[in-house]
């Protein structure tokens, strides 16, 4: 299960919920992505640092990528509306995809976002089963 080594990226390493997500998804699915890969989302977490788009989500979408695409993204049949239902689904289990949204509900002194971040890690999972 990817939210069992949440706590040693999160915390152990002080990483972000972006950088977290991506580890632990290239951790479970063999994505092949070297340490500097990891530094593309770093600039994801906290919603960009304004509260936008919740730096999980975007990790997640990141990730799909990487398993998906095989040239392009428009030139990979069916990529681009699985993001779409990714998306919508994130906001349906998790009511948001705002950061902002997402922080006021799940934040805790001393844990972070790591609620959001291990619920984001359940529905990756749930979801990447859903297409294999």
């Amino acid at each position: 299960m990817l939210k069992e080594k949440v706590p040693s990226y999160y915390f152990d390493k002080d990483q972000n919920c972006a950088e977290t997500l991506l580890h632990v998804i290239n951790d479970e699915y063999n994505l092949g992505l070297k340490e500097e890969d990891f530094l593309l989302v770093g600039g994801f977490g906290g919603g960009c640092g304004c509260g936008i788009t919740c730096g999980a989500l975007s990790a997640s979408i990141a990730a799909l990528g990487k398993m998906f695409i095989k040239e392009r993204a428009h030139a990979t049949e069916g990529f681009i509306p699985m993001c779409g239902e990714f998306v919508e689904e994130f906001k349906a289990s998790l009511s948001s995809i705002d950061c902002s949204v997402l922080k006021a509900k799940n934040f805790e002194e001393g844990k972070r976002c790591i609620k959001t971040v291990n619920q984001a890690c359940d529905l990756f999972e749930n979801f990447i089963k859903e297409r294999s």
